[in-house]
């Protein structure tokens, strides 16, 4: 099992819980497993809610994950995004050899890396044909859905 797995599975079950509030007409959603509590609000309701956030109480301190913005196209580069969230692998096994290298071609349907989500292993593959411009993911990373994976100069 690699590491993060935990963490991994609750970052999953997030981004899925947060698909689905913005697919509904909710403004929060709430969801209680245990001892733990997990809270969302759609934007619309974090507007008009003046109250502090619930206390944690009882929960480690974790660090907050960082907030991605949409991927930006420069200079006629194209973003392969991850479709889901999870751990981001580049290889298909610890020390095996990356599935793309900076620099180096990637074909439309060619597979760029694994997504581990829910215990199970997902091929990521490159929706553009070019030369990989930066590897903006790394190695056993957590990763949002529609966050930049790789950037690809097009052919």
């Amino acid at each position: 099992m690699r590491q993060g797995q935990g963490l991994a599975d609750l970052v999953a079950l997030v981004g899925r819980l947060e698909s689905l509030l913005e697919r509904s007409a909710l403004s929060e959603l709430e969801v209680e497993v245990g001892d733990i509590t997990v809270l969302l609000r759609a934007p619309s309701a974090l507007a008009s809610t003046a109250a502090p956030p619930p206390s944690l109480g009882g929960l480690p301190d974790i660090e907050p994950l960082p907030v991605f913005e949409a991927p930006v196209e420069e200079r006629g580069s194209h973003a392969v995004v991850a479709p889901l969230t999870g751990v981001y692998y580049t290889s298909p096994s610890p020390g095996a050899e990356p599935y793309v290298r900076e620099g180096g071609q990637v074909s439309a349907g060619q597979v760029i890396g694994l997504i581990e989500a829910m215990k199970l292993f997902n091929e990521i593959k490159s929706d553009v044909t070019g030369v990989v411009r930066h590897i903006a993911a790394g190695d056993g990373d957590l990763v949002k859905a529609r966050e930049t994976l790789i950037e690809v100069d097009p052919a």
